[in-house]
């Protein structure tokens, strides 16, 4: 297996120029592009390592390019370059393409067929966690592909990286990435609008963060305690019923409208555990609302 030594990183700026930075400190040779001139010049000014004048000059004879850009048609526009140059023209047979941002996983897939007839692999490995976590190389990394092109990068990873979560066949890193930032857009919107509807009640916002932080996060959070030991071993034991929780969902919201509060979130979350109640019937485990989703779309957790 032949080890990665020379990478073109492609894209530095928030999050890419720390990444890259940490790359060529851990001694790998590294050689900077991105579209903006002055920020390859700001990069190597306070890294080191090369800084390319074109595309070209940053991937030639590389065996990995690292992609840091903003949607997977940028990177299929710098790695194919369609109608002109792009970068797999430069890469010889065995190179690694190894896109760091958050692309769409069927567009990734369809990227590395692209690019089989070119012997070059393609390995998504979107990061979790934002510029600071870049700065101290604590990103949460997930990597999916050839799992000989993801052994292979591995090493340049661990550099930027904290923990690294291997997810299988090419794009289904990028999957759960856009499935982990749901969750948290979910549960950004789902706490702004529990909190709203608490300050129009009367109570205090810091008062309200501290408890729900120690209610709704942490050991308590959904998925540490009811999805991992209730869901996926079938054990549904909790103890609460389905009707109870739908009951306090429904209290929350009659809460919200009787003051004039703003609850979308809240209507819908109520329609769906007062149907999921009706039908599999509310004396139920709570955590066996997960057979709703189960029986309507035909996929077993």
């Amino acid at each position: 297996m032949t080890t990665i030594k020379s990478i073109g990183f492609i894209g530095i700026g928030n999050m890419g120029n720390p990444m890259a930075g940490h790359l060529v400190k851990a001694g790998f040779d590294v050689t900077v592009y991105d579209a903006r001139p002055e920020t390859v010049e700001i990069f190597t000014g306070q890294h080191g390592g090369r800084g390319a004048r074109s595309l070209r000059e940053a991937v030639a004879g590389a065996d990995a390019v690292i992609t840091m850009l903003p949607d997977d048609k940028v990177v299929r526009e710098v790695i194919l370059g369609e109608g002109h140059g792009g970068a797999a023209a430069w890469l010889a047979p065995g190179a690694i393409v190894i896109d760091m941002g958050t692309s769409a996983p069927i567009a990734t897939r369809a990227l590395g067929d692209a690019l089989k007839a070119r012997a070059v692999a393609v390995v998504d490995a979107p990061v979790m966690g934002g510029v600071v976590f870049a700065k101290d190389a604590s990103l949460d990394i997930m990597v999916a592909g050839d799992p000989g092109a993801v052994e292979r990068s591995l090493p340049l990873l661990r550099v930027m990286g904290r923990d690294i979560i291997r997810c299988g066949r090419a794009g289904n890193a990028h999957a759960l990435k856009a499935l982990a930032n749901y969750v948290n857009a979910c549960a950004l919107v789902n706490a702004i609008e529990a909190m709203t509807i608490g300050k129009r009640f009367g109570l205090d916002p810091r008062m309200m963060a501290d408890a729900l932080t120690a209610m709704c996060a942490g050991r308590n959070h959904p998925v540490r305690k009811k999805i991992v030991p209730h869901v996926l071993t079938r054990a549904f034991g909790t103890g609460m019923a389905m009707g109870f929780i739908a009951k306090d969902v429904r209290i929350a919201l009659d809460t919200a409208e009787s003051i004039g509060a703003f609850a979308p979130l809240a209507e819908r979350v109520a329609e769906l555990w007062s149907t999921a109640a009706a039908q599999l019937g509310p004396q139920l485990d709570q955590t066996e609302i997960a057979r709703y989703w189960e029986e309507s779309t035909g996929v077993r957790l």
